[in-house]
């Protein structure tokens, strides 16, 4: 008589491959899920700072053109033979900022 509790020597070194495959499937699914709700996040907060830093950047662009046409009436001044505008326009260049007289109107570069 066989013992009910010996596995049989046929059976014994097949095994199912279900539930590996069915737990790999399972935990790339979980995986790709996580990731991807970590990357909306990531693109909510790079929204969020881009949107924070847009009214930055048109200060800095009311500030940029403030001092160009100050620096550009500096010039004038200078080619009209003011002294202290000549001193300020050589302490300028001296320093390695040119005054650009105005010429057409050039787009801002585009990322």
């Amino acid at each position: 008589m066989t013992d009910p509790n010996q596995i049989a020597p046929e059976a014994a070194g097949r095994y199912s491959p279900f539930v590996p495959l069915l737990l790999f499937f399972l935990a790339a699914a979980a995986w790709s899920g996580f990731q991807f709700r970590q990357l909306q996040l990531e693109k909510a907060t790079l929204t969020a700072l881009h949107d924070g830093q847009t009214p930055l950047m048109e200060q800095a662009e009311k500030v940029r053109t403030t001092l160009d046409a100050l620096a550009l009436e500096t010039q004038k001044l200078a080619d009209a033979g003011n002294p202290r505008a000549q001193v300020v326009v050589e302490e300028l260049r001296k320093r390695g900022i040119t005054i650009n007289q105005p010429g057409p109107a050039a787009s801002a570069p585009t990322r």
